[in-house]
């Protein structure tokens, strides 16, 4: 009898888990068909994770420290211990430095990056790991569409060039998604001259639903031009609270004002999560 009662309740837990297992699975395919694009909240930097309508996954950027690891955590299933492409900007701590605990927690596909070159320790240490993880590593310039499956796609707009010796913010990637009549503008660090460049280029085609704000929300970037182009349905500052810079600056604050452009920051509401269908854009 206790053989029996032991084995009875070894095969109801063994249901138990296969009845859990299956749920999160089914969970997620219902999230096919949907884009899902969380700016992830990492205190004082960026952390941006796209998860696409084929369940190919990406993460751009990862803010300084292990905070990330946390805000994968809420974003990602336990038992997934992977990422199809990692996009690191520029080589920036606030950008880069928890790359180093997700290069060591998850297997990660394509790395691709701008070529900016970094001289702090923290990009050196960034370096050894990308090349001790093995994983494909390419320097993305414009015109450069990377297709995330489902219909999404990730479109490069900057760098139009090599940038190896330019200066770090210079050179940060500039990307658009893309799903759909949908997209996201997310142009990284990239300061004014940049975003005015872009915008004389090709103003037409920076049209988005959402803009992630450029370096935080500093004044450095957010050119008028840039913005107006983009004609957002909102407007994100990815930033730490009480941060050292003062971001987002004020000049900022009220130029997205001055265009009607609803704002949201992480520091005040933590991650911050939008799903799309393709047609329209609503936050999670």
């Amino acid at each position: 009898m206790r053989r029996s009662a032991r084995l009875y309740g070894i095969a109801i837990l063994v249901l138990l888990v296969l009845v859990f297992v299956i749920g999160i699975i089914v969970l997620r395919e219902d999230r096919r068909g949907s884009l899902t694009v969380s700016f992830l909240d990492v205190g004082q930097g960026d952390a941006i994770f796209i998860d696409a309508p084929s369940g190919r996954q990406v993460l751009i950027d990862g803010g300084k420290g292990s905070t990330v690891l946390r805000q994968l955590s809420g974003v990602l299933p336990f038992y997934d211990r992977s990422i199809d492409m990692v996009a690191p900007t520029h080589p920036d701590a606030d950008h880069i430095g928890g790359l180093l605990d997700v290069l060591k927690r998850y297997e990660i596909g394509t790395i691709i990056e701008s070529g900016v070159q970094g001289d702090s320790s923290i990009f050196a240490a960034f370096e050894k790991a990308a090349q001790e993880e093995g994983s494909e590593r390419l320097v993305a310039k414009r015109g450069d569409v990377f297709d995330l499956g489902g219909g999404a796609q990730l479109e490069i707009l900057f760098p139009d060039r090599a940038v190896p010796g330019v200066e770090t913010n210079t050179g940060s990637l500039v990307a658009r998604l893309t799903y759909g009549a949908t997209s996201f503008l997310l142009p990284g660090d990239a300061p004014q001259n940049i975003e005015e460049y872009l915008a004389r280029l090709d103003g037409k085609n920076l049209k988005s639903n959402v803009l992630k704000a450029g370096h935080h929300g500093s004044r450095t970037s957010s050119a008028a031009l840039f913005v107006g182009y983009a004609s957002p349905e909102y407007a994100i500052f990815s930033r730490g609270c009480e941060n050292t810079y003062g971001h987002p600056h004020q000049e900022v604050v009220d130029l997205l004002a001055r265009f009607e452009i609803p704002t949201l920051d992480t520091c005040e509401e933590g991650t911050i999560t939008f799903v799309s269908d393709g047609k329209t854009v609503r936050r999670k």
